[in-house]
């Protein structure tokens, strides 16, 4: 089951409680306060594994405690400090803090984007002092001691949004599953119905000069995605990651469309969902070429791609026909998107105002 959004309820561990003890020792009079601290509650940490790639397992078990300080004892003995919880999450998850009232908006606290990338979600609690820290020269024999401090206590959401270079969108039956078959080595599940991708799909692309990138095949758009309808709106997000998009368009007769009003509705979808995801280089590509039996659909689609300022490509993911030169057209526009991104990286002001 691909899940890739969840809440969960995390609590950090309690410290542990101050002791109230004294020496008792022979030859030693007036021994004094002797109880020590107690030890700090674990903290709960969220990282990102690269060895994981859905939140099926918090579905299952929402809630998560990290352990306990333990209490101080006599002879100035500090307990045990409680052990941290490390829960590991897909790669590209965010994490946000939807603690407190209804109307007030989730925060996010991170994007876990990179493997190892750490966050703390709960600070465990501060272990209370002994009496062994309130002797003073008037009070030689405090019995006052602290309790450990309460652990924070959170409701995150957890969302993971798929790291790829390259997304696929259109309407369903587009032939976008076809496609990244053929190019990469995922095996998605075909068929000649509507939706018959229910859940993202990656793929690396291999490509000569040892030159490659990650495909991704989100279920197909149909008008109304933005608001929910469909399956689109539940995973345009992991298009949000991707640099590059291609639009697959359905130019033969079997689906009773409008190809040039397939490819504005899901201009628009996008547009509605995040004019980012927009606003992103795009390639059209006419498909299924080797069903094509009016040559009018194409000659539109390829009309509207110009007027559009877009590479237009006709491509026929069952025979392959046209699919080499459009990989190659993705590959352009992802290294020209990766050097804009990385001169924009290098014009960015340092975070300091004097550094180093």
């Amino acid at each position: 089951m691909f899940v890739d959004e969840v809440d969960i309820h995390v609590t950090a561990g309690r410290g542990g409680r101050g002791c109230l003890a004294f020496r008792r020792e022979k030859y030693v009079p007036r021994g004094g306060p002797s109880g020590g601290d107690g030890g700090h509650g674990g903290s709960i940490y969220i990282v990102a594994s690269p060895h994981i790639n859905t939140l099926i397992n918090f579905r299952f078990h929402p809630e998560f405690d990290a352990q306990k300080g333990g209490n101080g004892e006599g002879s100035n003995r500090t307990g045990r400090n409680g052990e941290d919880l490390t829960l590991e999450v897909p790669v590209g998850t965010l994490v946000y803090d939807r603690t407190g009232a209804p109307d007030v908006p989730q925060r996010l606290l991170a994007d876990l984007a990179h493997a190892g990338d750490r966050v703390l979600v709960a600070k465990g609690g501060r272990g209370g002092l002994g009496n062994a820290h309130f002797a003073t020269s008037t009070n030689r024999a405090p019995r006052k001691v602290q309790p450990g401090e309460v652990g924070e206590e959170k409701w995150l959401r957890l969302e993971m949004k798929l790291l790829a270079d390259v997304g696929l969108v259109g309407f369903p039956n587009a032939g976008k599953s076809t496609l990244i078959s053929r190019i990469s080595a995922a095996r998605p599940k075909i068929a000649d119905y509507p939706f018959t991708t229910l859940t993202p799909n990656l793929g690396v692309v291999g490509m000569s000069d040892d030159r490659s990138f990650v495909v991704a095949d989100v279920p197909g758009l149909i008008e109304g995605a933005h608001r929910g309808q469909g399956l689109g709106h539940q995973f345009l997000r992991h298009l949000e990651r991707t640099k590059v998009l291609v639009h697959l368009v359905d130019v033969s007769s079997a689906s009773g469309r409008d190809p040039v009003s397939d490819m504005d509705i899901i201009r628009r979808e996008l547009e509605l969902f995040a004019p980012e995801l927009a606003a992103k280089p795009q390639i059209v590509a006419a498909n299924k070429i080797d069903a094509l039996d009016d040559e009018e659909r194409a000659a539109a689609v390829d009309a509207r791609a110009k007027a559009l300022g877009l590479p237009f490509f006709r491509i026929s993911g069952v025979t392959g026909a046209g699919v080499p030169e459009l990989l190659e057209a993705a590959w352009r526009e992802l290294a020209a998107a990766r050097e804009a991104e990385a001169a924009k990286l290098d014009l960015e002001p340092p975070d300091s105002e004097f550094p180093e």
